[in-house]
């Protein structure tokens, strides 16, 4: 009995916590405020050579200038030797030669880049669950899914895409299909109409590689991060500029190592950079973090600079000043500001909620939210103005602190240091402070301190400028020309354009929009498998991976250099040396009793075989005796084909045995000729030993000129007849063939 009022005390309690709910998250949601810029910004931190800029909505392209904030439109360009770095937070963008980038957009919880052509390394240090950090190239959309090491290669020709994950891992999309590239992997995306994935292992570090991880030991090992949020953008700068200290007061202070008279806020320039309206951009090289977070104090008559809790996300400010008499005619159309002080609230010059005073503040000072309130209600809420009443500002006094330059070169973006007038003191102290400058921006507060060098700095080629990429979030509308934006800005001067007041003007100004490269939406994907492919290969379509053109009048890749590719020899079917040659060198076929092969004044052929010269001399046309039957063979008689030899061509080993000649009927095997009886030798004169006559000629003799051997129409002639031999002739004759023809 007593569990059941609780239960129905906890179901009551459950359904209150629901309606509460319903009415605390639209108010929460209303608190935020639709016109709240996001809470960071980029930094356009290292240069390296030749590195171009192009403000968002703006069609021309200016040099660029360090420590100039960036966000959604703002475009960067690395000509040939060329590197750049762009901070954004715990995370490093950098840019190798002939390399471009885009934020297509930039807010709280989203990063989405466009690279049409180059290569960009991202070092991601944190993520929350609810990021999204996209890079869009021209055939897909690579998502990094944590922290970790990343590096996107855009073709020139926009046809393949590289990705190499040294540490994280990533999800490439992409005409329906995902991959996921692991820690280890380099994956080669090719393909418009269907995207295709060849992954192998990452090779050894280029000098682009090394130059990153450089840059990543001045943020892992910088001892400032000790004192400051790593969310702080360009902390890493302050190592080598100055020293941190403790104060009794104010904590950890740093201060920068200037010469005398220096000051906060007076060496650099302004520019108009939406939505935050006037920004201070310094010339020092560590000049961004102490102009964009935190408070400046004089402690013993020296500047320093004291940042904000470690333990809270530092919110982007354009500029931490107060500005005097806000440039109107009491200040002589002068314009001069001073920074803030510790514990001092900041009243941002451009359209905000009362929960975003309250973030850019605690998050850069310690201070209440009582005190934030108190001042914002009174210099905003109730009674609709800029001014700032009854607030005493520490550095207002401080010799030095008051900055002021001509409205002209304030709106002009010259630089302050050089274009600084002298300050009456008493007549600064009778001046109203407001919270912002109420000068209308022009054309060169855009551009920014290099307005002048519009349409003469290097640019990406056009065809990279127009070039599509593929998304997989959808980006918000291209920004606004300045063009179209300037009548407003004049009418509320140093107010930027409220969002809501944008989008009206939006369809006004889309002739005055400038071209922006077509974002095509990739459609969702299903998980595919990427094909492994040896380390090293090249990607497809890469200059390497195509085979090298063959000369004119080379050879074949499969075919020797050194041997010609239309030699006679060496095709199917080709005639053997022991073939008549073909009918191309005049000569009668061999069958024909015309056939001469050795004609006098012509040369003999080369690969004609000598052993067939013997058979045309006349003894060899001599009628035969009948030899014994027991007499060995002998080898080397012209019928029987002569042993191979070392010189020969290869295809003359393989070739049949030579044949009689066709104008002589054939000899059996072992039978040597008779010599006739006008030609017979004295007994003498016969070779004795087993050795070849002198007379008959090897296969490796050159043959004698052709004019030296008998005309071939003398063998072809028949013999005259033999004259009758007497009993006692014949009998002698077959006594010396019988010594002849005996065995030695």
């Amino acid at each position: 009995m007593r569990n059941r009022p609780t239960k129905k005390w906890q179901a009551l309690s459950a359904t209150l916590c629901v309606a509460l709910l319903a009415v605390a998250l639209p108010s929460a949601m209303k608190a935020q405020g639709d016109d709240d810029p996001p809470n960071r910004a980029a930094r356009l931190g290292h240069i390296d050579g030749s590195v171009s800029f192009q403000p968002a909505g703006e069609s021309e392209w200016v040099e660029a200038v360090p420590n100039r904030p960036m966000t959604t439109g703002d475009k960067i360009w690395a000509d040939k030797d060329s590197r750049a770095e762009i901070e954004l937070g715990p995370t490093s963008i950098r840019l190798s030669s002939n390399s471009g980038m885009s934020f297509l957009n930039l807010d709280d919880r989203t990063v989405q880049i466009q690279v049409s052509s180059g290569t960009a390394n991202f070092r991601v240090r944190r993520m929350n669950q609810d990021d999204v950090f996209e890079v869009d190239t021209p055939n897909q959309a690579f998502s990094i899914l944590r922290e970790g090491s990343y590096r996107v290669e855009a073709s020139d020709d926009g046809t393949y895409t590289v990705v190499t994950v040294r540490r994280g891992e990533g999800e490439s999309t992409g005409n329906g299909s995902t991959y996921t590239v692991h820690e280890g992997q380099r994956a080669t995306f090719s393909g418009t109409n269907q995207l295709n994935a060849d992954v192998q292992q990452i090779g050894d570090p280029d000098d682009f590689d090394r130059w990153n991880d450089d840059r990543d030991r001045r943020f892992d090992d910088s001892r400032s991060s000790r004192y400051v949020s790593r969310d702080v953008v360009g902390y890493e700068d302050l190592d080598a500029n100055g020293d941190w200290q403790p104060s009794p007061e104010y904590g950890n202070v740093w201060y920068p190592r200037v010469g005398p008279g220096w000051a906060p806020y007076h060496t650099g320039h302004w520019a108009w950079v939406d939505p935050w309206g006037w920004t201070w951009v310094d010339d020092a090289p560590w000049g961004y973090a102490p102009f964009h977070y935190g408070r400046w104090a004089s402690v013993g008559g020296r500047w320093g600079w004291i940042p904000g809790p470690v333990a809270v996300a530092p919110v982007y400010a354009p500029a931490l000043v107060v500005f005097v008499g806000g440039g109107g005619p009491g200040m002589g159309g002068n314009v001069a500001w001073f920074p803030l002080g510790p514990r001092e609230v900041y009243v941002p010059s451009y359209h905000v909620s009362p929960a975003y005073v309250n973030r850019v503040n605690v998050s850069n000072t310690t201070v209440s939210n009582t005190t934030v309130t108190n001042v914002y209600n009174t210099t905003i809420v109730n009674n609709n103005t800029t001014v700032i009443n009854n607030v005493t500002y520490a550095n207002r006094n401080v010799n030095g602190a008051v900055t002021a330059v001509p409205q002209q070169a304030f709106t002009s973006a010259q630089p302050v240091a050089r274009n600084a007038v002298a300050v009456n003191r008493e007549q600064l102290a009778s001046m109203q402070v407001s919270s912002r400058a109420a000068v209308a921006p022009t054309s060169a507060s855009v551009m920014g301190a290099h307005a002048t060098t519009a349409g003469r700095v290097a640019a990406p080629p056009q065809a990279v400028q127009q070039r599509q990429v593929v998304a997989k979030n959808t980006p918000p509308p291209a920004p606004i020309p300045f063009a179209a934006k300037q009548q407003i800005l004049a009418a509320h001067p140093g107010q930027p354009v409220a969002r809501q007041e944008a989008q009206r003007l939006r369809p006004a100004a889309a002739a005055e929009v400038a071209p922006q490269p077509a974002v095509k939406q990739a459609p969702p994907g299903k998980p595919a498998t990427a094909k492994a492919v040896p380390q090293g290969t090249p990607p497809p379509g890469h200059p390497a991976a195509a085979p090298p053109a063959a000369r004119p009048g080379a050879p074949a890749a499969n075919q020797p250099t050194n041997q010609p590719a239309n030699q006679m020899g060496n095709r199917p079917g080709a005639p053997t040396p022991a073939t008549p040659p073909p009918a191309t060198h005049s000569m009668p076929p061999a069958n024909t009793p015309q056939a001469q092969p050795n004609r006098p004044g012509q040369p003999a052929p080369e690969n004609r075989a000598p052993a067939a010269q013997p058979n045309n001399r006349p003894e060899n046309n001599r009628p035969e005796a009948t030899p014994p039957a027991n007499r060995p063979a002998e080898p080397n008689r012209p019928n029987t084909p002569p042993p191979a030899q070392n010189d020969r061509p290869a295809n003359e080993r393989s070739a049949p045995a030579q044949q009689p000649p066709p104008n002589r009927p054939p000899e059996p095997q072992n039978n040597r000729p008779a010599p006739p009886p006008q030609r017979a030798e004295p007994p003498q004169q016969r070779p004795q030993t087993p050795a070849p006559p002198p007379e008959r000629p090897q296969p490796q003799r050159t043959p004698p000129p052709a004019e030296t051997r008998p005309p071939q129409q003398q063998v072809q002639h028949p013999q005259p007849p033999a004259k009758p031999m007497t009993p006692e002739e014949k009998k002698k004759q077959q006594e010396e063939q019988r010594k002849n023809d005996r065995p030695q």
